[in-house]
């Protein structure tokens, strides 16, 4: 019988914490072991003493950084841990969501080496058939494009096989975070962060979306001044991940076309919209592919909410 532990990485979101570990307590079945991991300032302790029922273990990473935080999570597994996972803090999750994933885990095939759980709130790709074109999406969900792009996943009405994994709603077997670690790279909120742990474990497992595991994810909006970091993001961050998983399909060339149709589509965006949000995501991208050009490829920290 598999045991569960799930790490949640948390920053400055009390009032989401809240909401997520109270849709925990209130699980079909419960995890058996939950480790908060706290970026906050000042900490968080305060929420997680709301919820005596649950068996928490807190971890303090200060100052935050997204890889890192789940990489300490996952540190202070239980011996007896099979199945650890990530919740990202501002999730909700359905009453018979982990009963359900662990039903799953219960018959998987060996060769199953990660799960996500089914985001029935997740927006659904606008403009695909222009972002197909352009090498940013595809109508397949969940695949791998040469350009380093993930089609989006989406919500499913049935189990998925996938490329990649989305970061913050997904379970993993114990031997797979026992022999992988996210990037440290990826400083900050990590942009592609979750895309780079979950391609790589894709090499030798397969990967799932579990229909009915199901949970919604109220995602903070990103804070006007952060946007242009956004747009560097789009650009550096994809290029450092194409740059290294490039024996296993990924092209420099097709990254370069996704680099120029991003731009265009926040470009497209702003015009369409008249949104000054889109307008500095596309400065950004501009002036990640001016420091990829030069060369300056290092990471970039920060915090986009």
């Amino acid at each position: 019988m598999h045991k569960l532990a799930l790490v949640v990485p948390t920053k400055d979101r009390p009032d989401d914490l809240r909401k997520l570990l109270s849709s925990l307590a209130s699980q079909t079945r419960q995890p058996d072991q939950l480790i908060i991991v706290d970026g906050s300032s000042p900490d968080i302790r305060h929420v997680i003493a709301e919820f005596p029922a649950l068996s928490v273990d807190y971890v303090r990473v200060y100052p935050p950084s997204l890889s890192q935080q789940r990489n300490a999570g996952m540190q202070r597994l239980n011996p007896d841990i099979t199945l650890a996972g990530y919740l990202d803090d501002d999730i909700v999750v359905e009453t018979q969501a982990v009963e359900a994933m662990l039903a799953f885990w219960s018959m998987a095939d060996a060769d199953v080496g990660g799960a996500a759980f089914n985001i029935t709130n997740a927006a659904r790709p606008n403009w695909i058939r222009l972002k197909s074109l352009l090498l940013v999406d595809a109508t397949k969900p969940g695949r791998m494009l040469p350009s380093g792009f993930p089609s989006t996943i989406g919500f499913q009405q049935a189990d998925l096989d996938t490329d990649w994994l989305y970061g913050g709603a997904t379970v993993w077997r114990r031997e797979v975070v026992n022999r992988y670690a996210y990037d440290e790279w990826f400083l900050g909120t990590g942009f592609m962060e979750d895309v780079d742990f979950s391609f790589t474990v894709r090499r030798d497992y397969r990967l799932k979306v579990i229909a009915g595991a199901r949970l919604a994810h109220y995602s903070h909006p990103i804070k006007l001044e952060r946007e242009t970091l956004l747009g560097r993001w789009q650009i550096t961050n994809r290029m450092y991940f194409v740059r290294k998983h490039r024996g296993r399909g990924l092209s420099i060339a097709a990254a370069w076309v996704a680099n120029g149709g991003t731009a265009l589509l926040n470009i497209a965006i702003a015009l369409v919209r008249w949104r000054r949000d889109y307008w500095l995501r596309a400065k950004g991208n501009f002036q990640g592919m001016f420091f990829e050009l030069a060369g300056k490829r290092g990471p970039l920290g920060g915090h986009l909410k």
